[in-house]
């Protein structure tokens, strides 16, 4: 299993700013159109919960590509705080239990793959949705406030699939 290091939470939370200061509409804008604004960060949102739910996955292709994602942003954090600020790498900040995906949980996460992937090139959100998966992967394993996600998450998963898939069989 690949753990997150200050550096992969750094990158995820540098992903996350940049986003929210792109999305930003101002106080007027919120004012005016709060609703509309706040329904924008939705395909963010959404793709940043799948982001999660894929780095819980253990194996398969998703599982290794979120791993390999999560493995680069850890080295590209790293690399940036030694290099950029003076600060020292691999520092693991991972959760230590992870709730696991049934195989009826999985199957969910399976099915959200193949709808991020057809939203990521077809939507016109496309890019909000990559860098909220990015930004998914970096953040869900970490032991801080980010992380907290992942228990409900994979619990939603697991439930959804074991009574959609109870309901079929």
């Amino acid at each position: 299993m690949t753990y997150v290091t200050i550096g992969g939470v750094t990158v995820g939370v540098c992903i996350l700013f940049w986003h929210l200061i792109e999305w930003w509409p101002g106080i007027k804008g919120l004012r005016s159109k709060g609703v509309h604004h706040a329904a924008s960060l939705a395909p963010f949102l959404l793709a940043w919960s799948y982001g999660v739910l894929a780095v819980l996955g253990i194996g398969g292709i998703v599982g290794a590509a979120a791993r390999t994602t999560l493995w680069i942003s850890n080295w590209l954090g790293d690399v940036a705080l030694v290099w950029g600020v003076g600060g020292q790498s691999g520092q693991r900040v991972a959760r230590v239990t992870y709730l696991p995906l049934t195989a009826t949980g999985a199957a969910v996460v399976l099915i959200l793959t193949v709808a991020m992937l057809a939203a990521s090139k077809r939507s016109r959100y496309a890019a909000d949705i990559r860098r909220g998966a990015w930004c998914g992967i970096c953040l869900g394993t970490s032991a801080g406030v980010a992380g907290f996600a992942a228990v409900p998450l994979a619990q939603a998963a697991n439930w959804l699939g074991g009574t959609v898939y109870g309901a079929i069989a």
